[in-house]
């Protein structure tokens, strides 16, 4: 018996105001491409069940193009027959009962089986027993949901859980309404032949938890997840459990650090380091460490950008150097931040010239902020 288990899918989330040919923002339309490819590879690979622990939706009240998009998907399922369950994550759940759910939109859909009233429900296909807990926002509901799963076990029938929190400090999101899974509780995880988790955005079986794993999320939500694999879990259950992580097709993500301290040529290394990419179409997020005031002003994000023209986007983060003059800089009060740049300026460097160079430009990006926040 084959499962797919997927999650953290987060279709409508967009995070740059880029827009491709069709005039949608790129990175949705990324979203919708991870999605796109989960399902034709349930759909090609005789899959008996689909499941989908949480976080369908960026957002409790989603646009009406992400909710056509899901839609449209999941009747590709619905059409072939394929069972699918999705519970709701904290993403998706309202945070007032007044609120009505967007998941309720896809009981039209035959085979389809949302799961987002905030509390346990089994469900019972063939020869398995779905024991679904969806996010729930009341601690009490939360704890009640879990016991009644407890009394719920099908003694002759698979048993899977599917829940969407953090089990143990170290999957964490650190979102608002996370739930963390009881520690007291987690020995119901071995009454169960698989334990599917949503939440945590990378793949990988929980702690001591042989059958209790997170599928990870279908795309990046930030720069944290550069380097994680992303896809789907394939689970077959039998006299023996195995699971095996497929990853789907993403946009190439980068993270580039360059050490300013030790580089005579930031944008050499910058462009070095770059050619041993693949950089077309990429999210590229640099960090330029060990910084000096003086190196700073020099260094215009245009011409870091301008190192990687065939990227889609690139961040840009600076990080300064230690020394006295920073130290300092925390105990300024009297004197303005302009003022203070300045003496800090000819502090730092030794030939006039410069030092009037880099003031000219200072004063120049002062006078384009005052202008702005004047206009503002």
């Amino acid at each position: 018996m084959r499962i797919l288990h997927f999650s953290d899918t987060h279709l409508g989330f967009n995070d740059l105001e880029i827009t491709n040919a069709e005039g949608i923002n790129q990175r949705e339309a990324d979203f919708y491409d991870a999605f796109t490819q989960v399902i034709d590879a349930a759909l090609a690979n005789q899959i008996d069940y689909v499941i989908h622990t949480g976080d369908l939706f960026h957002r409790p009240h989603p646009s009406n193009r992400a909710i056509s998009f899901a839609l449209g998907q999941l009747k590709h399922l619905s059409v072939a027959k394929i069972p699918t369950i999705i519970i709701a994550g904290n993403h998706s759940t309202p945070r007032t009962r007044s609120s009505s759910p967007i998941l309720a939109a896809l009981r039209t859909l035959d085979h389809i089986y949302p799961v987002f009233e905030e509390r346990y429900e089994k469900i019972v296909l063939g020869a398995v027993a779905f024991h679904c807990i969806p996010h729930i926002n009341d601690d009490a509901a939360n704890f009640a949901a879990i016991e009644a799963c407890e009394g719920s076990i099908e003694a002759h029938k698979h048993n899977v859980m599917m829940l969407h929190c953090s089990v143990g400090a170290q999957f964490m999101m650190e979102e608002y309404g996370e739930r963390v899974y009881p520690r007291d509780k987690e020995a119901l995880f071995e009454q169960m032949d698989y334990v599917a988790l949503g939440h945590w955005h990378g793949f990988g079986k929980v702690g001591k938890h042989a059958n209790v794993y997170y599928a990870g999320s279908s795309e990046r939500t930030s720069s944290a997840d550069t380097r994680s694999d992303k896809g789907y879990a394939l689970v077959t259950l039998g006299d023996s459990l195995d699971i095996a992580f497929h990853p789907i097709t993403l946009r190439p993500s980068h993270r580039l650090r360059v050490d300013a301290q030790t580089s005579a040529d930031i944008f050499e290394q910058l462009r070095s380091i770059g050619a041993s990419l693949n950089l077309e179409g990429a999210l590229l997020f640099i960090t330029l460490e060990n910084l000096s005031a003086t190196q700073s002003i020099d260094i215009a994000n245009r011409d870091v950008e301008a190192c990687f023209p065939t990227a889609l986007n690139v961040q840009i983060q600076r990080k300064f150097r230690h020394s006295e003059a920073s130290d300092a800089a925390q105990n300024v009060s009297a004197a303005s931040l302009q003022e203070y740049f300045g003496a800090f300026l000819e502090e730092q460097t030794a030939a006039p010239e410069e030092f009037a160079r880099l003031s000219a430009k200072v004063a120049a990006l002062f006078a384009r902020y005052d202008e702005v926040n004047h206009d503002a």
